[in-house]
């Protein structure tokens, strides 16, 4: 399935919806949950991201930002997710705040699979259907149901 991120988040975390005052505090809060499950520091992933969201936005429109960084301590692609109950400044192009925002992590060795990986989560979010389904979701199983609809089914089978 085109939206099914099971791959990336099997691994990886899907927070509830939550509220946040800045770019910086959702992306803090989303390390630390990430590093926590792969017991790296969440401060190491923090300034990773950071560093990177000083090149450029990594907001891609629509209220969705896909922070992005290489971690050494991974060995494969990982993703972590949050909605935010309203969005925070992520200076998209479009002018509009974020409240999708995915943040993906990829080992240093993973060229390829980063940039497959991107592509996958960038996909994803182009679909309107999605975005408004995830914004319409109550709580993290609603998010984990839209997002991992193939996770799901393995495990109601």
């Amino acid at each position: 399935m085109a939206n099914d991120l099971t791959s990336l988040l099997a691994e990886g975390v899907i927070l509830g919806p939550q509220s946040s005052e800045s770019r910086k505090q959702i992306l803090s809060t989303l390390a630390d949950a990430i590093g926590a499950k792969h017991g790296i520091d969440g401060r190491d992933i923090f300034d990773a991201v950071i560093e990177r969201e000083n090149l450029g936005s990594t907001s891609v429109g629509e209220g969705v930002a896909i922070p992005h960084a290489r971690i050494p301590q991974l060995s494969a692609p990982v993703g972590a997710f949050v909605r935010l109950h309203e969005g925070v400044d992520f200076d998209a192009i479009d002018g509009r705040p974020c409240d999708l925002i995915f943040m993906l992590l990829a080992p240093n060795a993973a060229g390829a699979d980063h940039l497959r990986a991107l592509a996958q989560v960038s996909r994803a979010f182009r679909n309107a259907d999605l975005r408004t389904a995830l914004r319409a979701a109550t709580d993290q199983d609603d998010l984990l149901a839209l997002l991992c609809p193939q996770a799901m089914a393995e495990s109601a089978a």
